[in-house]
This record gives structure tokens, sequence and C-alpha cells, in this order.
């Protein structure tokens, strides 16, 4: 039986992981700065433009997320006591629209983790391509990261978006 719990259940859980998102992303980022003025070799230089390229895409969808969490966390609970039809006409098919987008998400980050893969083994052994060695190992530790983190996401958005169905079976 789906109540407020869950959907308050659902929203901390992304808050909670948007914050793990963003410190990844942070650490990325400090990494590849390391990388580029410590230690200063073509192998991260090559690591630096993935690991920082995509940390600013993990901390601005890490920060967006955690930012709105709440809003939507308080407006689905109050949904559910006083409008169960708003969380049928808005939030069932926001949900839709995110659950589409994790597909697209999926195929993208499996892409870059082939491409990472094809990379690193392209040049692993080529000591003056050191650069796209590096590129390719960041590219695929980044792509995979990225990965398990929208399996566990898409995983429980599936959860929450069939718990919201049963709201659409109660209503009609």
């Amino acid at each position: 039986m789906f109540t407020k719990t869950d959907i308050e259940k659902y929203f901390i859980a992304e808050k909670q992981e948007s914050l793990l998102f963003m410190a990844i992303g942070l650490a990325a980022i400090l990494l590849a700065l390391a990388g580029l003025f410590i230690w200063k070799t073509n192998w991260w230089k090559g690591a630096s433009i993935p690991l920082i390229a995509i940390a600013c895409i993990q901390i601005i969808v890490g920060y967006t997320v955690y930012a709105r969490s709440d809003a939507q966390r308080q407006q689905n609970v109050y949904a559910f006591d006083m409008n169960p039809m708003q969380l049928v006409q808005e939030e069932l098919p926001r949900m839709q629209t995110v659950n589409r987008n994790f597909i697209i998400y999926r195929y993208i980050e499996i892409g870059l983790l082939l491409a990472g893969i094809t990379l690193a083994g392209l040049f692993y052994n080529n000591p003056e391509r050191q650069l796209y060695y590096g590129l390719g190992i960041a590219l695929a530790l980044q792509a995979a990261i990225m990965l398990g983190a929208d399996y566990f996401a898409e995983k429980r958005a599936n959860i929450y978006m069939a718990q919201l169905k049963t709201v659409l079976y109660k209503t009609k």
C-alpha cells in the first residue's frame, strides 16, 4: 500500500544520492587538478579531460536534484492527503519522463564506457599516446560510476512510479 512514507523515502534517497554525486564530482576535479599540477604527465593530461567534464555534470545534476527534492517531497506529501489526483496528473507523468530519460542516459553511459575501454585498449602499450590512454581510463571510470549511480536511481524511480500507479487505480 502506497503511503506518505513511500514519498518521503523516495525523495530522501534522491537527496542522499545527489550528495554522493556531488562528492564524487568534487573528488574527480581534485584528482584531475592534482594530476595536472603535481604529477604533470601526459597520462594525467588525458585523464583530466573526462574527469573534469563529467565531474561538472555530476556536480550540476547533483545540486539540481538536491535543491529541488525537499519542495517536491513536501508538494507530493501534501497532494497525497489533500488532492491525490494531483499525483496522478502531475507526478506520475513526471516520473514517466524521468524513467524514459534513464534509458537515454544508460545508452549514452554505455557508449562512453565502451569508448573509454576502446581508447585504453588501443593506446595501453603506446608510450607516445599516453594522453589517449589516460583519457580512455578516466572516461571509462566516470562512465561506469554514472552508469552504476543511474542504475540504482532508475530502480528506485521504477518502484516509486509503480507505487504512484496504485493511486491512479484508487481514484478511478
